[in-house]
């Protein structure tokens, strides 16, 4: 079995290439039950949680590629691990084959799931933003941020990106870690005019409380909501569910996980039948897509084992 690290799946990866195999993927579908969650309790400390997201697809002949493979992602989250010096989320991604289940690889699942994350905002903005954004808000400072502002600048001619993040240290980290990028990268303070003027727009945050409001946005922007991935969090406010046209993900993960369309509808702000579709329908093209220049266009993702799947074999294959 091959032991795959952070390293060697960056060197595996790029963009765009990684999201054309993610609109592949979402083309082609596959077998992805709902991720498990587990709590488990420790005393006197905060409950920490064991996630799993297993994917496989059909291994008939004639299968594609990604058909000889089962995934299987298993992520710990211990909130307080911050007192001991150590990240709080820890992770690993097991690849099986499905002729004869043998473990072929054992993957960084933190490095895995920050590439294939970015990857699927891409691809939605990829059927969703216009094609003529050219500035790009970016709305939180972590791990995942450089890799969507590289990610949505694979797809659409992203020239300006501003940054805004609670703390302004950070911010600035990754304005430097983004200079190698050719693009115009700054850091702001006023957070209603960047957003007002963006063409795009991605929030990372672990927010639990709207940080963009649909009264600032400008007609015509795409907002990508990746963060808020519990029920109880969102980064968006009613307004911008009542001004954009919404898309998920998955169905059954932005129905139920994603508290940014979750809260809305449960208080009648908007109707499940107000999402538009999600991956797989614009992979497929059975699912709307921007219908004008003015539309305001929303992308909520919570993650799906498929592309962690997809991701993980395109590692495992790199040559």
């Amino acid at each position: 079995m091959r032991l795959i690290d952070a390293a060697q799946v960056g060197e595996a990866l790029a963009y765009p290439g990684l999201v054309d195999i993610l609109e592949d993927a979402f083309r082609s579908g596959a077998i992805a039950p709902p991720r498990h969650h587990h709590s488990i309790a420790l005393e006197g400390r905060p409950d920490a949680t064991l996630l799993l997201m297993p994917a496989w697809t059909s291994s008939a002949p004639g299968a594609a590629t990604a058909g000889r493979y089962i995934g299987i992602k298993q992520v710990t989250v211990f909130p307080d691990n911050s007192r001991l010096g150590k990240p709080a989320i820890y992770g690993v991604y097991l690849l099986l084959s499905t002729e004869t289940g043998e473990p072929l690889a054992l993957i960084d699942a933190p490095a895995l799931t920050v590439w294939r994350t970015a990857a699927a905002s891409a691809l939605a903005a990829r059927h969703l933003a216009r094609p003529d954004a050219t500035r790009m808000l970016m709305v939180g400072a972590g791990a995942l941020a450089p890799y969507l502002v590289r990610a949505h600048a694979s797809v659409r001619p992203i020239r300006e990106v501003m940054l805004w993040n609670r703390s302004r240290d950070k911010a600035e980290v990754l304005q430097r870690d983004l200079g190698a990028t050719g693009l115009a990268v700054s850091v702001v303070e006023d957070l209603e005019a960047a957003t007002g003027s963006a063409d795009l727009i991605s929030t990372a945050t672990i927010s639990s409380a709207p940080v963009i409001h649909g009264a600032w946005l400008k007609p015509g922007c795409h907002v990508d909501c990746v963060g808020a991935y519990r029920p109880d969090m969102r980064e968006t406010d009613d307004e911008v569910v009542r001004r954009a046209r919404i898309w998920v993900d998955t169905m059954a993960g932005g129905l139920n996980e994603a508290g940014d369309v979750v809260m809305p509808l449960k208080a009648g702000v908007i109707r499940e039948s107000d999402i538009q579709g999600d991956l797989f329908g614009l992979a497929r093209g059975t699912a709307p897509v921007r219908a004008s220049a003015d539309d305001i266009t929303m992308f909520k993702s919570v993650g799906a084992s498929i592309e962690d799947l997809a991701a993980a074999v395109a590692v495992y294959e790199h040559k």
